[in-house]
């Protein structure tokens, strides 16, 4: 897990938490997927929602003002990596307009095992 000062270096703008009764019950965010100038309107999502919120619609409230802020910011392509396993994740994605458009295989390591990773996108219609 990075530290406090890597994750906020990475993650500079458009983040969002969501709160519920006072506790935070999830996170999301955008990441540049590349510090060059052509790849200035792609970004990586991550969302977060914690255990204890999970069901309650927060991933999508988090997901669906992400896609609004990105594209206000010019962002014309979100994209996620989603372990295949994850199907609230990847149903929450579909449903937010991203598709799947490939496989990465062996592309992350966790619990030392190498992990396919699901590679979904979402052009803007407005954007681009």
């Amino acid at each position: 897990m990075p530290s406090w000062e890597e994750w906020d270096a990475a993650h500079s703008e458009h983040r969002l938490v969501a709160e519920i009764e006072g506790r935070v019950a999830g996170w999301a965010a955008l990441s540049p997927t590349s510090d060059r100038c052509c790849y200035a309107g792609v970004a990586e999502n991550s969302v977060y929602v914690g255990e204890w919120a999970r069901g309650r619609g927060v991933g999508r409230v988090l997901l669906e003002e992400l896609i609004a802020r990105s594209e206000a910011a010019g962002i014309w392509t979100l994209q996620a990596g989603i372990f295949p396993e994850n199907q609230a994740s990847i149903r929450l994605h579909l449903v937010c307009g991203f598709r799947l458009v490939g496989v990465r295989e062996r592309l992350g390591r966790l619990d030392g095992r190498w992990r396919d990773v699901l590679l979904l996108e979402r052009r803007s219609e407005l954007v681009g």
